[in-house]
């Protein structure tokens, strides 16, 4: 199993990845979320230029964000900077869409982006949107094509998963692991979580701070799913809803998403509070070194060739540290 990173993308993130390389991690992702975030492809092509061996890449793209000539072009432009270190990952838009107060697109909107997308990699002649287009990008403007890049699809569910066999040379794997996950060679799983210390309860400061991010997307995602009740079923979920509430409906999308694997917003905080915290373990890839070893032994189990570790808290680079340790003794 390999063992990669990723970030919420920031302006410090070129810096965090350099660190990360100088580590020993595999690859970096970084999220294509622009309502948070500066923009994905410019802090991956600074990322390019400060880096030399760990491989780089969205994950994931949202493909709504942008006209596949765009997302196109930026490959092209990430592969001439990084000459055999890029890996695209595309999903159907969790936090790049729902932040912003629209659901996720179609799988079969994503089928025909990809498609498109991919050919105009190759150098052909595609249609998108009643148009004919090809990449007309001459020497010194981008790479020959074809330009061969590997493409995951974040996938959860059987539509998904066919997108993936068929378009895909992985499958890019969030939140839960869908039992398909064997059928594929290449299987990055992006997780969250601390590693504690021995005697370390798990409402201490630093596990809030550190794992507190990630779990707080158990909250976000029944939210998003399976709407409120699905929430208020969740330890320290009323107490959630209640700061939710006190948003206006049409803006209620604000208060979920704000600091998105970041850091906690009010409603998360007011969850923990209220105990929501005793779900730390269940909800992140949070323990001990020996738990969080075993842990890692049964993703490997369940398909994953590829863990990727999201740092938070005010260390990043010693959640890193840390979290690479314990990861390297387990695979």
């Amino acid at each position: 199993m390999d063992v990669s990173c990723a970030f919420p993308t920031a302006l410090h993130s070129p810096d965090d990845i350099v660190v990360a390389e100088r580590l020993g991690y595999h690859r970096a992702w970084i999220y294509d979320t622009p309502q948070q975030s500066p923009d994905v492809w410019m802090i991956l092509a600074l990322a390019a230029e400060r880096t030399e061996r760990i491989g780089l890449g969205p994950g994931v793209l949202v493909p709504s964000l942008r006209h596949p000539m765009v997302n196109a072009a930026a490959t092209a432009t990430l592969v001439a900077l990084a000459p055999g270190r890029v890996a695209i990952s595309f999903g159907t838009g969790f936090t790049g869409r729902r932040a912003m107060g629209y659901r996720a697109i179609t799988w079969a909107y994503m089928e025909r982006y990809i498609r498109a997308y991919k050919g105009l990699l190759r150098g052909e002649v595609v249609e998108w949107e009643g148009a004919q287009m090809q990449m007309l990008h001459p020497d010194g403007h981008a790479p020959a094509r074809p330009i061969d890049v590997p493409v995951l699809i974040g996938a959860l569910g059987p539509k998904g998963n066919q997108v993936a066999k068929e378009l895909g040379d992985g499958l890019y794997v969030t939140l839960q692991m869908p039992e398909f996950a064997r059928e594929h060679s290449w299987v990055p799983y992006l997780a969250w979580g601390t590693v504690l210390d021995e005697d370390e309860p798990q409402d201490s400061d630093h596990a809030r701070a550190a794992a507190g991010p990630g779990w707080a997307l158990a909250y976000h995602g029944a939210y998003e799913f399976g709407g409120p009740d699905a929430v208020r079923e969740l330890p320290g979920g009323a107490e959630w809803m209640a700061v939710v509430e006190k948003t206006p409906p049409e803006r209620r999308h604000l208060a979920v998403h704000s600091q998105h694997c970041v850091s906690l917003n009010e409603a998360d905080q007011a969850a923990w509070d209220a105990g929501g915290h005793a779900m730390l373990r269940q909800a992140t890839l949070s323990g001990t070194k020996d738990e969080l070893r075993r842990r890692i032994d049964e993703l490997g189990e369940q398909g994953v060739t590829e863990i990727v570790f999201q740092p938070c808290g005010p260390d990043r680079h010693r959640e890193l540290e840390r979290f690479l340790e314990v990861a390297a003794a387990a695979v």
